[in-house]
């Protein structure tokens, strides 16, 4: 089974010298020994933002071009629009690159690995697996 990372683990594993973060930099260890960890377009752009330092950048470009990246499809984005309108219905607000995250793995039936608590508020509106370690 292959799972969707979500930034903020990439960030842990890749940026933080956090011990409180090593339990899912471990998981994402595991993940990536196992070749089961991919990412999408939209996630590696936030990654790759986050360095300002073209040396630096290159580096992680490099690692992460190692990694699956799950396609997205029209029809990914018309998901993601309509898991939007039913979470802001219910008051849940979430941004569009979440939604988009969660309209992928839906379509093709994988967890996220996330620690943002949004995806738990998300989960109790619209169907998305999540990841536990």
């Amino acid at each position: 089974m292959k799972v969707l990372v979500d930034t903020p683990i990439w960030s842990y594993a890749l940026r933080s010298q956090d011990n409180k973060y090593q339990s899912e930099i471990d998981a994402l260890t595991s993940l990536i020994r196992d070749q089961k960890a991919i990412i999408i377009g939209p996630i590696r752009q936030e990654i790759l933002s986050g360095y300002s330092d073209m040396r630096k950048y290159r580096i992680i470009k490099d690692k992460l071009s190692y990694f699956e990246n799950a396609s997205i499809v029209d029809s990914d984005y018309e998901l993601a629009a309509e898991f939007s309108n039913k979470c802001r219905k219910k008051g849940i607000q979430g941004s569009h690159i979440d939604f988009l995250i969660c309209a992928v793995a839906s379509r093709i039936d994988i967890p996220i690995f996330t620690n943002d608590n949004d995806f738990n508020h998300y989960q109790k509106v619209i169907h998305i697996k999540l990841y536990k370690i």
